[in-house]
């Protein structure tokens, strides 16, 4: 009778602690972390004019980060565009393999004179020509009456060359050569062959950005054409000359400079992914056997002052090696997955509360079934 009393105090014991163990709870200071890190490549190269975000910034997917400065191909020449093989995206270097030249222009002075003195008026001063002259131009034959204006281009000895600013001629054709609008014969300096003047090749180096005339455009000296950034463009496919990010979280670190230059496959920015966040903790050896991962925890941050802000979280790893100095207790750094909203920022600290109540549970449940095994 005496053993059965025994026997029966034990059980209330252990039934008043169970709940008691139910209720138990293990904490532990953190503080968010980053899980893991991403990086922004450039996704062409030049000088970077402009940047847009700074270290500790959130950024979010296509937001601008910087601004590269493209390199601007002008006109030469005055004419007419006579055909254009580049378009935004396509490689320069690509381009003029297999065309020559990203584009042509055809000149306004469309026809080339190749000249001699020769036929000069029997003057000293006739017999002496300079590059840079505006010279007048006659058909040699009175059937047609073609003329034209052009600039002295070149001399070699007793040879020279003209080209055209304005006025018709006709291909191969013979014509004199003046000084005078009037066409004075003592003014007559030479005579010359109508050929056609060759386009003008234009090209350059990266990959179209920004192509601004098409085919039969008019354009004059200096006139902007197309303009290209360094490096071949992914796709031959041209959104601007601005990097976007092509992920969302936090900067740890930019990467360019303004003034500074950037290649093609460059890291611009590192990023932390929001998606990625975690609580670090840190685990006295003591308490190993009471967290194991896969727990859920309940993660409660400092920033909320007390105020209902809790986030569920799980213990994604626990690590194997202590981060204590020799001769200290070992601790184990534990790190804990959660979803972190817009309010929470790397560093802040946190409280990660494991219910430990339902493992005590069970292992005071089979100390009672061995309770009741005893009984006679």
């Amino acid at each position: 009778m005496k053993r059965k009393l025994i026997n029966l105090v034990l059980v209330l014991l252990v039934a008043v602690w169970i709940p008691a163990l139910a209720l138990g709870e293990t904490t532990f200071d953190g503080y968010v972390t980053a899980g893991e890190e991403t990086t922004v490549l450039a996704p062409f190269g030049g000088t970077v004019s402009a940047l847009h975000v700074r270290a500790g910034q959130e950024v979010a997917f296509g937001q601008e980060i910087a601004t590269i400065e493209t390199t601007k191909v002008y006109a030469s020449a005055s004419g007419t565009i006579s055909g254009v093989f580049g378009q935004t995206g396509d490689n320069v270097e690509d381009v003029a393999s297999r065309s020559g030249a990203v584009l042509y222009i055809a000149p306004t002075g469309k026809y080339t004179i190749t000249a001699d003195i020769q036929r000069a008026y029997n003057n000293s001063d006739n017999k002496y020509v300079n590059i840079g002259e505006t010279v007048y131009i006659k058909s040699y034959s009175s059937s047609n009456g073609n003329e034209a204006i052009g600039t002295i281009t070149a001399t070699d000895g007793t040879s020279y060359t003209v080209v055209t600013n304005e006025g018709e001629l006709l291909m191969q054709e013979t014509v004199v050569i003046y000084r005078s609008a009037d066409y004075d014969t003592e003014t007559r300096i030479g005579r010359g062959t109508v050929s056609r003047t060759a386009e003008v090749a234009v090209s350059g180096t990266g990959s179209i950005v920004y192509m601004h005339v098409k085919d039969g455009d008019t354009v004059t000296r200096g006139q902007l054409l197309f303009e290209t950034l360094t490096g071949s463009l992914d796709g031959l496919y041209a959104a601007g000359n601005t990097i976007v990010s092509n992920v969302e979280g936090i900067i740890a670190t930019v990467g360019a400079q303004v003034g500074g230059t950037v290649n093609k496959g460059d890291t611009v920015l590192t990023v932390y992914p929001r998606s990625a966040m975690q609580v670090q903790i840190e685990i006295d050896e003591y308490d190993l056997t009471s967290v194991h991962e896969g727990d859920v925890v309940s993660l409660a941050f400092n920033y909320a002052d007390g105020k209902a802000q809790t986030f569920v979280g799980t213990v994604a790893m626990i690590s194997h090696v202590s981060s204590a100095a020799d001769g200290s207790d070992a601790t184990y750094l534990a790190y804990i997955d959660f979803d972190a909203d817009e309010n929470i920022r790397l560093g802040m600290g946190a409280v990660a509360t494991l219910d430990t109540g339902e493992d005590a549970a069970l292992m005071d449940s089979d100390a009672d079934d061995d309770a009741l095994d005893s009984e006679p």
